[in-house]
């Protein structure tokens, strides 16, 4: 009985220190005052219309929207096929490979953004802009997608695609039909923290952002070196929102898929 009155303790303790911060940002992004300061001096949203009133953060945030989407697009189906083929084709470099593609995750972002500049300065390209940082993004997101569609193939039963390819159905129509209902569950929630590292991205964006192409977190930081205003912790509210807006959606569509399997 003490033990888990102990253990239900910890775990409070342990929510608390995760939410705190957040909640902290939040009051701050409310604060009335003209500094951001806490605990806030009354409740105002004044600084959320200065937000969506400025236009350097509101493209900002529209083209951090953008490049999360085609990031979380490019890494989906690049990091089911690599979780297809190291599940079922790669055998003896299995091992190496799961190592590969999960390196991104290994080693800080910073070094990640800083060698994609050398390489991009060596193939004689425009190292900063749009391009890169899709590309840089979508490295960094590969393997969020790899692992939660690794775990799901590691219980996947083959004789189901069998049967499908003995009823006369076509490897496309197998894959589509019996292979990606199943690992969809895997496949949504991967792109869900794709989605939700790729938007708020910071080392890899700051070594690739160009002018025209400047990330939400990169605006934000430029803002912080000139104001010190609770606009930031308003910026901060809204990445938030989105993050959350993007694991309720997604575990919507995780568990209708779940409930439709168990129907069938």
């Amino acid at each position: 009985m003490r033990g888990a009155r102990a253990l239900a303790f910890l775990a409070g303790v342990v929510y608390a220190f995760l939410l705190l911060p957040i909640v902290v940002v939040v009051l701050a992004a409310l604060n009335a005052g003209d500094y951001l300061t806490f605990p806030p001096q009354g409740f105002s949203l004044r600084w959320f219309v200065h937000f969506a009133q400025d236009e350097a953060f509101t493209h900002a945030f529209v083209f951090s929207l953008e490049l999360a989407a085609l990031a979380t697009a490019f890494a989906t189906v690049l990091g089911t096929l690599a979780a297809l083929y190291v599940a079922r084709h790669a055998r003896r470099a299995a091992d190496a490979l799961r190592v590969l593609f999960v390196a991104p995750l290994q080693f800080p972002a910073i070094l990640t953004g800083v060698a994609l500049l050398i390489f991009f300065y060596a193939l004689h390209t425009k190292a900063q802009g749009t391009l890169s940082l899709v590309v840089g993004h979508t490295i960094i997101c590969i393997p969020y997608v790899f692992l939660a569609v690794s775990v799901v193939l590691a219980g996947f039963d083959r004789s189901l695609e069998e049967a499908a390819r003995g009823l006369g159905a076509s490897p496309f129509a197998t894959f589509r039909r019996v292979t990606l209902p199943i690992i969809g569950a895997g496949v949504a929630s991967g792109a869900a923290f794709a989605f939700i590292n790729s938007f708020g991205e910071f080392p890899v964006s700051l070594m690739l952002a160009g002018v025209g192409a400047t990330p939400l977190p990169i605006e934000l930081f430029d803002y912080l070196r000139f104001d010190f205003d609770p606009t930031a912790a308003a910026v901060g509210t809204v990445n938030i929102a989105m993050a959350t807006v993007v694991v309720l959606v997604t575990e919507r569509i995780v568990g209708l898929e779940v409930l439709y399997r168990g129907r069938r």
